[in-house]
Order: structure tokens, then C-alpha cells, then sequence
């Protein structure tokens, strides 16, 4: 299997070439911009797969199939699950979400073995993706919560809640009122009904409220750690893959 990534931060581009070494998959090549994959692919056989960001230093993804036509599987690695993951779902597109999870990672390659995806689905999905990303202005998401409390029926609006988080295999919140509470549905199901504009997952186990953060913090193997207002239970850390994506969204 001739494979190609496209990743525009170099520590996340090897660390998938590790991931994929685990499951006795070579990376052909690792590439870092628009620019240089426009170039490569101009210039070389296109492989059987590329895993691709959506968001390289120099623009999106996108651009590299305006100019040329891919012939390749694309299984997308990326950040941007607020709003993406429906049309990936529908269009039967394969992604990771970042961190990539080994796991994650074996069931995306072996489900492009099993199906093999014809190159002519490509730019069909790649132009449903883009609308959702690029004009999520249709989107409703959540303005207010209900939990219930012994036999009371509580409704909290989204704007009080300073993050979501996982502990033990279950799913909480925490308001400004410096109190948790259980929720129903995983960490991913809430992601999905947040405004991305309000809210970013910072790793695995966090979503966070953009009025929630009091200060942000250099941290260890350039990541961030982020001190909220009044949750103080565990560290919260700004996991090194999505810090780009983190600072993008708070500028």
C-alpha cells in the first residue's frame, strides 16, 4: 500500500507514520503545505491513500483539489468534528479526529481495504464538507441544558457552563455556579450540539467555554495549560496536535 501524509505540523506528521509503522504501513512521503503537495502530486504517482489535514500553513486542503484531479482514497485527520462529522458520516468518507487514537486508526485503514472508495466519490465529498465548514451558518445548536436534580427538572443555559468533561466513563459539566453535574449522552454527542464558536475540545477529555478561561499558560512539549475561572479539579491541558487549531480559535 503506497500511502501519503499531508500534515502541515511535522510532530503530528511523524507521529502518525509511527502509528501507521505499528500496523506495517510506510509512509511514501510526509507533506506540510498546499503548496508542496500541489507539487509533489503534480510530479509523481499518486498513492492508494493519503491521510490529509484540512487545515495546512498556507489554506485548506480543499485548494489541492481545485487544481488537480486526486486519484487517490483520502481519509482526512482533523480537528474540526463540531461540524464536519455528519457530512464525513453521510459521504462515507473516513476520518480520525486529532489526537489520533491507534485504535481509531486500524479501523479506518482496514475499512479502506475492505471497500477500496473510488476516486470519483472524492470530489463529491470534498465539496460537501467544504459547504458545512466553510457556511455552517444553518446549524441550531444548544442554547440551554436540562438535568435532573433528585425529582426536579433543571434547565441551565449554555453560556453558564464553563466545560464539559470525562471522568470514569461518564460525562459532566461544570457551571459558573462551581457545581457538576451528570449529563446522559458522551463527551462526543455534546461536541456535536455546541456552537464552535463558544466552545473547542482541547483533548479527549475536555470541552471548554471560551469566557471560562481565566489565563493560558506555556506548558511542557509545547503544549498549553488553560486555568478556568472556577473549575480546578484536574488539569487542563491543550494537547499538542490541536494548540494550532486552539489558537486559531481564540484570536
Amino acid at each position: 500500500m503506497n500511502v501519503l501524509i499531508i500534515e502541515d505540523e511535522k510532530p503530528a506528521a511523524r507521529r502518525l507514520s509511527r502509528m501507521l509503522a505499528v500496523l506495517n504501513i510506510e509512509a511514501q512521503q510526509m507533506l506540510h503545505s498546499v503548496e508542496e503537495s500541489l507539487n509533489w502530486l503534480q510530479n509523481n504517482e499518486h498513492p492508494d491513500l493519503i491521510f490529509l489535514d484540512i487545515q495546512l500553513s498556507d489554506g485548506l486542503s480543499f485548494e489541492i483539489f481545485e487544481e488537480i484531479e486526486v486519484k487517490s482514497a483520502i481519509i482526512f485527520t482533523t480537528a474540526y468534528d463540531e461540524y464536519a462529522l455528519k457530512a464525513f458520516k453521510l459521504n462515507s468518507i473516513d476520518y480520525l479526529l486529532k489526537p489520533l487514537d491507534e485504535d481509531e486508526l486500524k479501523v479506518a485503514v482496514n475499512k479502506f481495504k475492505e471497500h477500496q472508495p473510488k476516486q470519483s466519490n472524492v470530489q463529491v465529498n470534498i465539496d460537501a464538507i467544504r459547504k458545512l465548514l466553510i457556511n455552517p451558518i444553518d446549524r441550531k445548536f444548544k442554547k440551554r441544558i436540562t438535568i435532573k436534580i433528585g425529582q426536579h427538572i433543571k434547565m441551565i443555559p449554555i453560556d453558564e457552563i464553563e466545560c464539559f468533561f470525562s471522568e470514569n466513563k461518564s460525562t459532566y459539566i461544570h457551571t459558573i455556579e462551581k457545581r457538576n453535574h451528570l449529563l446522559d449522552n458522551s463527551l462526543e454527542y455534546w461536541q456535536e450540539q455546541l456552537n464552535p464558536e463558544h466552545f473547542f475540545r482541547v483533548n479527549r477529555t475536555f470541552i471548554v467555554h471560551i469566557n471560562a478561561i481565566k489565563d493560558i499558560i506555556s506548558y511542557t512539549n509545547s503544549r498549553l495549560k488553560l486555568i478556568l475561572h472556577s473549575y480546578a479539579e484536574q488539569e487542563i491541558i491543550v494537547s499538542r496536535e490541536r494548540v494550532k487549531d486552539f489558537k486559531n480559535w481564540i484570536d
